[in-house]
Formats: C-alpha cells, sequence, structure tokens
C-alpha cells in the first residue's frame, strides 16, 4: 500500500477526484480512495500481477483469472480466494481499460489466451458485483464501495482515461517547461 500522504497518491487523489466530479458526475470520497490507491499500487508491477495460480505462476490473462476465481469448478479453494481473485480482476480490467485500452487488443493477438474469449468491461463489472455480494463480517463496511464501482464500472474507466489525459500533458516538454516557467 502507498501511504495517504505520498506525493504519488495525492496526485492521483487530485485526478480522480477532479475527473469523477466534473466529467461523471461521482462525488463519493470512498470511491475516488480507491481508485487514487489503485493506481498507485499498480505502479509497482508485482501489484499489477499479484494473482498467481497453484504452480506460482503469475497470471495476466482475465480468462485465467476468472477460472481462477471458481470455488465451484475450478481451482479456487475458497470463497475467500474467490473474492479476492475477482477483487483483482475488477481492479485489473478497470486499470486497463481505463489507462491503456490500446494494450487489451496486443493482449488479444497472442495465441493461447483464454481471455480472447472475455469481454474485459462484463468481467471487470461483474468482478466488482461479486465482491459487492461478500457483505458480511470483514467486508460489510467495504461491500457498498464494490457495489458502486460495478454499477458505474463503465464511468470510472471514462474517467481514468481522462486521468490518463491529464498524465500525457504534464510529461509533454512544453507543458513541463510552462509549469517550470510558472514555479
Amino acid at each position: 500500500m502507498v501511504a495517504e500522504n505520498h506525493p504519488l497518491q495525492q496526485l492521483f487523489i487530485e485526478l480522480v477526484g477532479r475527473h469523477y466530479a466534473e466529467e461523471i458526475g461521482i462525488r463519493d470520497p470512498q470511491l475516488v480512495s480507491y481508485v487514487a490507491s489503485l493506481l498507485a499500487e499498480f505502479c509497482d508491477v508485482e501489484q499489477l500481477y499479484q494473482i498467481r495460480n497453484a504452480a506460482g505462476r503469475a497470471l495476466t490473462d482475465v480468462g485465467e483469472m476468472l477460472a481462477e476465481s471458481d470455488p465451484v469448478f475450478g481451482p479456487a479453494p475458497s470463497f475467500d480466494r474467490e473474492r479476492q481473485v475477482r477483487k483483482h480482476i475488477g481492479d485489473y480490467t478497470l486499470f486497463f481499460t481505463g489507462m491503456f485500452p490500446e494494450s487489451i487488443n496486443h493482449f488479444r493477438l497472442r495465441r493461447d489466451r483464454v481471455e480472447n474469449f472475455v469481454d474485459w468491461m462484463k468481467a471487470g463489472k461483474e468482478s466488482y458485483y461479486i465482491v459487492s455480494k461478500f457483505d458480511c463480517f470483514e467486508y460489510t463496511k467495504v461491500a457498498p464501495l464494490f457495489a458502486n464501482l460495478s454499477a458505474h464500472f463503465e464511468q470510472c474507466v471514462y474517467g481514468l482515461s481522462r486521468v490518463k489525459n491529464d498524465l500525457q500533458e504534464m510529461q509533454h516538454p512544453i507543458m513541463r517547461r510552462s509549469n517550470e516557467m510558472l514555479m
């Protein structure tokens, strides 16, 4: 986890909060904080590819992740494992569809990938919905957040695309030079 006072976390909270509020009308501080934290965490590749199969191989294929999450017909040994993997699927698909949509087609061009048959938006939305149904015990307080992420998945993706545009503008040499002159 990236600390709340970390500059990267603060940048993401500001960008996500602004775009979500102004462009898509989402003003939920818990949702904004969650998405900002997700962006900061996924700066670490280990977090992005944290789901591993029984053999210890990192899963990068959404289809394989979906299979991994199945506690009835798949290898998930418990419903807690299902929740963990489904939460990651929601996070992973939200991140890639919002920040790197062009990479999804790149993933699909590789052969022998189960995700060639997976609709990423549907998988993310459905995964957050399933996570929201874990609403007992230690998950009671966060279940509504995941219901909200599921209900507004498409808007959250759009908001992230706007965040991506801001980050790209910040990297542009002319923009950097103007900011340096202002400071």
